[in-house]
């Protein structure tokens, strides 16, 4: 570790001592250098000149990158088009026999910056100034061991951890990234250098910042290293994978990228700066196509032969894919080229954010978050994303295919009303998709809480519950109203007069209602039934012929469950009088008939005993509200004292309490001989006729009513 900084602290030195001798070399005497050189370099350092250049060489583009702006048939437009990239590849080719001299004179230039200062010098330069930048990112991991160990052990349980983990890993690296950026770019910056050596080195310097860029981000999303942390869902394996092909493509891109901005520096022009461009662009294919090819497949287990041809079929189609753009770039068809990276990128995009969101926002001790309702801020993050991704698409589109958003504004032909609407009614579709399901995600959200309530007994529970019966119907309102101004917003924006769809749709409404008397009068009944709280999902009611649960509703009617099984479908207007039976407490009474000659009092306290053993019952206590009491005698009837009782329980509960609560009396009564009493008959006289008309009222007492089933 000594040893490492040593050396670290040497390359600082290093640089200190050459930064002042490279920055006033400028002002040694040019050995053997022609006037024509000396007075070109003069006029290079001159920012006046400079800037001039720059302006000069971005405006120089080919023919075939120029919009074609005049109004012209489609076909016309195809061949202008089709000319233009035909004039652009000619000039390619016919640049091919003039590189060499443009090169040779590159050279002499780059020959008359290196004879003054070396080749190795400068290389030294470079290395010098990375050097510095990787020890102020090795100080800056020094400085911070603690949090870094902070986040290897912190828990990523719940969403909270781990978007709190994310934050301070985006953070970290963002430090990392800030302290290469000031060791190495800052550092070179903060000396004078000639124009040349400024561009090539700080060209170079910013690549290899860019790269380091790439690696820091493939780190935070990709986390080859740690899965734990993985934003994107895939195996370790495969996030090696990418996080080497990303960097390496990043890498070359910079790198070739700062090439041909110098080459431009050097005198070569824009036909052979591009065609080397495509050249380099050759290795991105490479990259490519060897990382389809190459790729590790999603699942670790073996794959079938199907899946293999499948596999097969994809890698041969990104390849061509791949190919393709590469060609619409060398014909400078660059409308088409970002068309097609918008047509596969931007769902490819779009996936890969929904699997990424759904990854960090899942629940608590799960592995995803498929089979779960999304939560808010998933909806919120996903969606957000989503729209973003589009609105760039279309934004990158609108700059490819030319087109002025903010001329547009002041055109006011078919084609730009045209354009303005398409834009609008996307923007429009975007929010109100957003807006939606935002608004969705919050109604589901409350109606699962709700659900989870339903079986609890306070009254901030219970009227939990009442949402359960609102918020669907609350959801289905929002929905149409959401789409319907949505779509009266994108018809203005196409330049549709919508007041005359407005009063319209006011006419017909007047006539629907005037029509559809019933329909009116059972969504305005249901209404009120609704904001009455006359009943709730899961609550038992009866309405004349109709009793059952309520299961759901809809605008017009309610669905009840018969607790033997029909469903019925009653419209709100049909109602009318509702008999809840599911709220807040029910008094159930009973009522038994004893002997004449039963010790009434004897009576009330075992019925009294009974009461209390139901309450030591844990099974039953919680839904005694008061428990079975004697209310005391009924009537006297024609063999038997009805004695009365009475309980109070919750609703729907005093079924199960009233089949123990009888089990219980008739066990106590016969064990204290208390008789139940029995239809009996007295016959005054005798013979054979009097006992059988004796026998026969007995059994017509006994006899069941007709009709009871």
């Amino acid at each position: 570790m000594l040893r490492r900084l040593g050396i670290l602290f040497g390359l600082l030195g290093i640089i200190c001592f050459a930064a002042p001798v490279f920055a006033q070399s400028r002002d040694l005497p040019q050995v053997n250098m022609p006037a024509q050189v000396q007075e070109l370099l003069r006029l290079l350092d001159d920012p006046a000149i400079r800037d001039w250049v720059a302006a000069q060489r971005d405006t120089a583009v080919p023919d075939a990158a120029k919009p074609v702006t005049e109004e012209m048939s489609p076909s016309s437009y195809v061949d202008t088009r089709l000319a233009q990239i035909r004039r652009h590849i000619a000039g390619l080719i016919a640049t091919v026999p003039n590189l060499p001299a443009e090169f040779a004179r590159a050279c002499d230039i780059l020959m008359v910056e290196f004879e003054s200062r070396g080749l190795l010098q400068i290389g030294s330069l470079i290395l010098g100034f990375l050097a510095l930048g990787f020890l102020l990112e090795w100080l800056f991991r020094r400085a911070t061991l603690n949090l870094q160990r902070w986040i290897v052990g912190v828990p990523l349980e719940t969403v909270g951890e781990r978007l709190r983990a994310a934050g301070i890993r985006i953070c970290f690296g963002l430090g990392l990234v800030s302290a290469f950026a000031i060791g190495s770019v800052g550092a070179f910056l903060v000396f004078t250098w000639p124009p040349l050596l400024r561009e090539i080195v700080l060209g170079y310097l910013s690549a290899f910042l860019a790269l380091r860029i790439a690696l820091v981000v493939g780190r935070f999303t990709l986390a080859p290293g740690g899965d734990r942390f993985r934003l994107v869902p895939m195996n370790t394996r495969a996030a090696w994978f990418w996080y080497r092909r990303i960097a390496l493509a990043i890498g070359w891109l910079a790198i070739a990228w700062v090439t041909v901005g110098l080459l431009g520096t050097l005198g070569l022009s824009f036909s052979s700066r591009v065609l080397i461009a495509y050249v380099l662009g050759l290795m991105l294919l490479a990259i490519g196509i060897e990382a389809v090819w190459r790729r590790p497949p999603v699942s670790l287990t073996a794959l079938s032969s199907s899946h293999h041809e499948h596999r097969r079929l994809v890698n041969w189609l990104v390849s061509v894919y791949f190919v393709f753009l590469w060609l619409l770039w060398v014909a400078s068809a660059m409308p088409t080229f970002w068309l097609a990276v918008a047509l596969v990128g931007l769902p490819a995009a779009i996936r890969g954010t929904r699997h990424a969101v759904n990854h960090v926002l899942r629940p608590a001790g799960a592995t995803s978050a498929h089979g779960s309702a999304p939560g808010v801020a998933e909806v919120s993050l996903e969606r957000g994303l989503r729209a973003l991704l589009i609105i760039a698409a279309a934004l990158l589109l609108a700059k490819a295919w030319h087109i002025d958003l903010v001329a547009m504004t002041m055109q006011d032909t078919l084609s730009t009303r045209l354009t303005r609407g398409i834009l609008s009614a996307i923007v429009i579709a975007l929010v109100a998709e957003f807006l939606w399901h935002f608004l969705r995600a919050v109604i589901d959200v409350k109606l699962s809480d709700a659900r989870q309530a339903a079986h609890a007994d306070s009254e901030d529970l219970r009227r939990q519950a009442r949402l359960r019966t609102l918020l669907p119907i609350l959801r289905n309102v929002l929905f149409i109203v959401i789409m319907v101004i949505a779509l009266l917003m994108i018809l203005s924006s196409m330049g549709v007069e919508i007041a005359p769809l407005i009063a319209g749709a006011g006419v017909v409404g007047v006539a629907v209602g005037f029509g559809a008397q019933t329909l009116v009068k059972d969504i305005i009944s249901g209404m009120f039934f609704l904001l009455d709280d006359a009943f709730r999902v899961g609550e038992y009611i009866q309405s004349g012929s109709y009793k059952g649960t309520v299961e759901s509703f809809s605008l017009r009617s309610v669905k009840l469950r018969h607790h033997r099984g029909p469903l019925y479908t009653v419209p709100f207007g049909e109602l009318g009088a509702v008999q809840n039976m599911s709220r807040d407490w029910v008094i159930d009474k009973l009522t038994i008939g004893v002997t004449y000659d039963t010790d009434l009092e004897k009576a009330r306290k075992l019925i009294k005993e009974v009461g209390k053993e139901l309450l030591a019952n844990p099974e039953f206590a919680p839904n005694i509200l008061e428990t079975l009491k004697m209310q005391g005698v009924e009537q006297f009837g024609d063999y038997a004292i009805q004695i009365r009782m009475k309980m109070m329980t919750k609703p729907g509960e005093q079924f199960v309490i009233r089949r123990k609560a009888l089990s219980m009396i008739r066990k106590i009564f016969n064990e204290n001989g208390i008789n139940f009493a029995q239809p009996t008959v007295q016959v005054a006289g005798g013979g054979e006729h009097v006992a059988s008309a004796a026998a026969k009222q007995v059994l017509d007492l006994a006899a069941p009513p007709q009709g009871d089933n």
